[in-house]
Order: structure tokens, then C-alpha cells, then sequence
């Protein structure tokens, strides 16, 4: 019974930024109903799964959901969406808006038969310009964003992407927050609405909130970046024995490190205040990563943690499976699916005193609830057997035939 119990979701979604956002409200109670092609959502198929159609991403993106396969191409799989929508309380996307209109599935079209809908889309560009009909994916926006050239500026020059759908995980969110807020409108109001959540625009914001810095101002007071993100020397530092991650940011936690030298740094100005350290932040990091050669990463945490200054380890992917403190508060949890056996799944990482959000169900096999929701809204098992023969929905048991 978590916050969102009782609210139903159509979920158009594929791939992961959409995906992402559903699973973490379906996470929170809401009835997430998954609307797939008869071919299934394309990320089924990335990474390997024992049933090969459930590979990792697909796995984690979409729990606590349940899965209708729909030809949404057809007239009578465009009907069975506007009668789910009758039921639903939010209708979710991340194709662009031009193929819900060829499909019938505007705005305007759900609102008709249920005012109280809220419509969200996320998808590439705002509809006000001139991208709005382009496509988007993780790597364009990152680009287009300047995460790419950031990285390449804290590098060697040349652009990176950042190895995480980062724009489709921050854009999903975003999704989210409108979502409930959008929720909290219509209980006030009674209205529903619709909601345009574009990627290029969101990730624009998160990136310049850290980076614009001075061209905020007119005139410019400089050309933007902040300088302890850009520092080329900005890693985990090498020990004597392998990596450990530190900041040393604040005046206090500057005082403690370089108490631990005695009087090496005590006259260097540099070191004095934070504008100055910002100032030499390259150098900086540059001696300190020649300090933190001279110790184990073992005694380095020793010293650190007794003196109050952050740290941590650096995990791999499968070294942070083993940490002892997301062991400790049971982060990584053992789960059987039905159809790829013994699994992991991770738990919801905020805790509340009262309506706990948890996984609600283990991602669906594709068409596996069809036959259930379809049943829920009136249809009888000759109408679900026929539109199954006629290729306009797919159950698990057809699949299984």
C-alpha cells in the first residue's frame, strides 16, 4: 500500500527514460499498466537474459508493472487505450508528439472520454521551436546539452559522452515530479492536463546550473565552468596500493588534511582560502595526488575518517555488490522470476515512516497481463481470444502457443 495506491497509469513508454519514471511511481503503488507492441519493447533485448527477452535494463526499468501488448496501429487496439483511459488518472509517452497524433492519441482524444487525465509527455524538444519534430536519444542530448564537451574540457580535449543514459535518467525524473505535482494539482482542482517534459530544455538546466556561472551576468564575468568539476587532476587519487575517492572542499576539512603534514603547506597561499584553492584548483590536485601515493588506501581511510574528511572507496560493478554498507541496509535483495529463475533487485532507497514505497511486482513477460487488465474493463474471454487471432493484442498464453 504505497502513496500512490490507487492511481492507474497508462504507461506508452519504451526504452528507459519513460520507463524509468513509471517504474518509480509504479514502485510507489500506482497500477502501472505497460503498453507494448506485439514485438515488445526494443530494451527487452539488450544484455543478456536467460529468457531473451528480459535483459538487465529491461529488468530494473520495469518493475511493479504489468505488461498489455497492443497493436496501437490498428482501430481496434486505438479503441482498447481509449476505454483503458476511461480508468486511468495518467497516460504516459516518450515518442514524439507527431506519432501519437498518427496514432489517434492526442491530448484532446483522452480528454474526451476522461477529462480528469493527465497527459505527459517526454520526448526530445519543446514544440515552440525549430527541433521540434527531431528525434532525440541519450547521446544527442548529452551533446547538445554540453555534457559532452565539459567532459572533453576535463580531459584531453576531445568530447565524451558520460557512460550512463544520464539524460534519460534526469529527464525521467523531472517526469516524475510532474507527475505527482500535476496529481496534487487535480486533487485541489479537479483538472487534469497536459504536460510537456522535453529532454533538450531539462538537461540544458542541469548542466548550466552547475556551469553557467559567469555568463549568468551581462556583460560576462567569465566564460562559465565551474573549476573544481573541470579540473583535469579531478579523480579518484591513486594510493600506494590502489584508489581511494576524496574531497577535501571546506576550510575546516583543509585545516584537518594538512594538519596531518605539519608545517609543509602552513605558509603556502594557495591553500588559504577556498577562492584561491579554486583558483590553483589543478595544482592542487596535482600535489595531492603525489601525497596520496605514500600510504595504502587502507591507512588513508584511517587517517581521513579520524580527522573528519570525506571519503570513499572506489567500487567497480562488481565490487559495490559486496559493500558492506548497502549490505547493511539490505539495498541488494535476491528475487525468483518466473522466467529468468534467481535474480537481483534493488531496493527503494528512500525509507518513509509511513506508506514505504517497494517493488510491487518483477518485470512482466511480454502480453503477460492481457488477458487480466483487458478482463478488468469488461471484455470477455471470446472478445480477448478473437483480438488475439487478429493480431491486435498479444497474451502470454498466445505467446506460449
Amino acid at each position: 500500500m504505497g502513496p500512490l495506491d490507487g492511481i492507474r497509469i497508462l504507461d506508452l513508454t519504451s526504452v528507459l527514460m519513460g520507463p524509468y519514471a513509471t517504474s518509480l511511481l509504479g514502485d510507489m503503488g500506482a497500477d502501472v499498466i505497460k503498453i507494448e507492441s506485439l514485438e515488445g519493447d526494443i530494451i527487452r533485448n539488450v544484455g543478456p537474459s536467460r529468457s531473451g527477452e528480459m535483459g538487465g535494463m529491461f529488468l530494473h526499468a520495469n518493475r511493479s508493472k504489468r505488461s498489455l501488448a497492443i497493436d496501437l496501429k490498428t482501430e481496434a487496439g486505438r479503441a482498447l487505450v481509449l476505454r483503458l483511459a476511461k480508468t486511468a488518472d495518467i497516460v504516459i509517452y516518450n515518442v514524439r508528439p507527431q506519432a501519437m497524433a498518427r496514432l489517434g492519441l492526442t491530448y484532446e482524444a483522452l480528454a474526451a472520454v476522461n477529462p480528469r487525465i493527465i497527459y505527459v509527455g517526454t520526448f526530445g524538444f519543446g514544440q515552440d521551436g525549430p527541433y521540434a519534430e527531431r528525434p532525440a536519444y541519450d547521446d544527442l542530448i548529452q551533446g547538445a546539452s554540453g555534457v559532452a564537451s565539459l567532459l572533453g574540457r576535463s580531459g584531453d580535449g576531445t568530447p565524451r559522452y558520460v557512460p550512463v543514459n544520464i539524460a534519460d535518467r534526469v529527464v525521467g525524473l523531472h517526469a516524475t515530479i510532474a507527475v505527482l505535482a500535476a496529481l496534487h494539482h487535480r486533487e485541489r482542482t479537479g483538472a487534469g492536463q497536459k504536460i510537456d517534459v522535453p529532454m533538450f530544455e531539462t538537461m540544458t538546466g542541469f548542466v548550466l546550473g552547475d556551469h553557467l556561472g559567469g555568463l549568468s551576468y551581462r556583460p560576462p564575468l567569465d566564460q562559465g565552468g565551474y573549476a573544481r568539476l573541470l579540473s583535469r587532476q579531478r579523480r579518484p587519487f591513486r594510493t600506494a596500493d590502489g584508489h581511494l575517492c576524496v574531497v577535501i572542499y571546506t576550510d575546516a576539512h583543509w585545516r584537518r588534511f594538512l594538519a596531518l603534514f605539519g608545517d609543509r603547506f602552513a605558509a603556502d597561499p594557495r591553500y588559504a582560502s577556498h577562492a584561491s584553492r579554486m583558483q590553483h584548483i589543478d595544482d592542487i590536485n596535482g600535489e595531492l595526488a603525489e601525497i596520496f601515493l605514500s600510504r595504502s588506501t587502507a591507512e588513508w581511510q584511517r587517517e581521513l575518517e579520524a580527522a573528519d574528511i570525506p571519503n570513499a572507496p572506489l567500487h567497480d560493478l562488481s565490487t559495490i555488490l559486496d559493500d558492506p554498507h548497502l549490505q547493511a541496509v539490505d539495498f541488494f535483495r535476491e528475487a525468483a522470476h518466473p522466467s529468468e529463475g534467481a535474480t537481483i533487485t534493488m531496493a527503494v532507497p528512500s525509507r518513509w515512516s509511513e506508506s514505504q514505497p517497494a517493488p510491487q511486482r518483477l518485470a512482466p513477460r511480454l502480453g503477460e497481463h492481457s488477458a487480466e487488465i483487458l478482463t478488468e474493463i469488461g471484455l470477455s474471454a471470446e472478445d480477448i481470444d478473437r483480438l488475439a487471432a487478429e493480431r491486435v493484442i498479444r497474451t502470454a498464453v498466445a505467446e506460449a502457443d
